[in-house]
């Protein structure tokens, strides 16, 4: 009978140390779970003062409506929106963009601040917790981290891209780069390259995407291609890609508008369309086929003398290169450029649409020379403007540490083992 009762009692000391045990444990948790809420910093606010609701801008939202919806009167909204007028102008709200409203925590729960974000990196904050409504735009802090890549031609670019876990926009900016000296369609296998590049991360967490190449070699056919960055313009922030003896690795046009894609339809002054009955009409433009809301890229530099809606033409773009050059750009769903803006080669000037005479989306590409439209196809265009003289000595010496980091970069079958050094492997479809 004592034995049970000593055996009783260890267990009630054992079960009292257990409870114990999971009290101070309880107490350490909760003082982590504390330390971690203090820390939750975003817009400049501590979001743990505040009840956080996000949410994004849906079709026929309004300032006004948003904040009706969550207990505030028109004429606290009236008086919001006057404050805020001078700063940002609510009725530019964008379907699609995030927002996020920040409640009391006591028994109202009202709306005490509105914060917009047009841009990844930049934020509207309209904060009319207190008396007096504030307004402000601020950006995100963004930090831009160089990557080097490398790699042997043996599968696909998606495949390859995706097990790297590398955004194909890097294809795309290398296949541009080199666009005048490699056909990106007819990659062979042992083709190799190395490249340094930049990602750009928001708030240090946010991936912003592949900012810029620093530079990039490529073996192609047993013959080696380097490429440079090197700003050329930097009043107008014109910069280019250049060989390792400062020779230009562009023509001063672009093939064409749109990247992949395919020519529906070529110059011809005596093709029978289908949408005019299949009756003779000189089709003096180049038809580039690509999906509806396909980037449309300016083909060199130039001044926008036209951007309207007209006629057949839908919406287009209109750019003069120079005294002998202009392009036309027809059948836009959207214009991203208006008269006057000086264009870059490249440069994204509208999307692929259907508007005007069109029967699918594409975009109508149309090439002026002296005045009068030419094929561009056959035309034997000029070379981009190599380095001048005066930056010739300069870019020599700006490249020669970077030749030597690129030079340094180890191929994929250098180092099968390292998994932190496995390389991009791409071939185009």
């Amino acid at each position: 009978m004592q034995s049970r009762i000593f055996l009783a009692f260890l267990v009630l000391i054992s079960l009292s140390s257990c409870k114990k045990d999971v009290k101070e444990n309880t107490i350490q948790e909760t003082d982590l779970v504390q330390k971690q809420e203090i820390e939750r910093f975003e817009f400049g606010f501590n979001l743990n003062n505040y009840i956080v609701v996000r949410d994004t801008i849906r079709k026929g939202d309004s300032f006004g409506e948003i904040l009706e919806r969550n207990k505030i009167g028109y004429p606290k909204i009236f008086h919001i929106a006057e404050k805020a007028k001078d700063t940002f102008d609510i009725r530019k709200l964008i379907v699609g963009k995030p927002y996020t409203l920040l409640f009391s925590k006591d028994s109202l729960q009202l709306p005490q601040c509105f914060i917009y974000q047009p841009t990844k990196e930049e934020y509207v904050v309209i904060d009319f917790q207190d008396s007096i409504t504030k307004a402000y735009i601020k950006r995100k802090p963004v930090k831009y981290v160089e990557k080097e890549a490398s790699g042997v031609i043996t599968s696909t670019i998606s495949e390859a891209l995706d097990q790297q876990g590398i955004s194909m926009v890097l294809a795309y900016d290398m296949s541009d780069i080199y666009a005048w000296t490699i056909d990106f369609f007819r990659l062979q296998k042992g083709d190799r390259f190395k490249v340094i590049y930049t990602d750009k991360y928001i708030d240090d967490t946010i991936y912003g995407g592949i900012q810029h190449i620093k530079a990039a070699y490529f073996e192609h056919r047993n013959e080696s291609f380097y490429a440079f960055d090197f700003e050329t313009d930097s009043v107008k922030g014109i910069s280019d890609y250049f060989s390792e003896d400062a020779k230009h690795l562009r023509r001063a046009f672009l093939k064409g508008p749109v990247q992949f894609s395919r020519v529906s339809s070529r110059y011809n002054l005596r093709r029978r369309i289908a949408y005019y009955g299949n009756r003779i009409r000189p089709h003096k433009g180049t038809d580039f086929t690509a999906p509806n809301g396909t980037q449309i890229l300016a083909t060199a530099n130039g001044t926008v003398v036209e951007s309207t809606r007209k006629g057949g033409n839908g919406k287009y773009v209109k750019i003069k290169h120079n005294a002998t050059y202009s392009t036309q750009y027809l059948h836009m769903k959207n214009r991203n450029v208006k008269v006057g803006d000086f264009v870059k080669q490249g440069d994204v000037i509208g999307w692929i649409g259907m508007t005007g005479n069109t029967s699918g989306p594409h975009v109508c590409y149309r090439f002026w020379k002296n005045g009068i439209q030419v094929d561009p196809f056959r035309q034997k265009l000029p070379e981009a403007k190599p380095i001048s003289e005066e930056l010739k000595a300069s870019y020599l010496k700006f490249i020669i540490p970077i030749k030597i980091q690129i030079d340094n970069i180890e191929f994929l079958e250098e180092k099968p083992q390292d998994k932190d050094f496995e390389s991009l492997v791409i071939q185009m479809d």
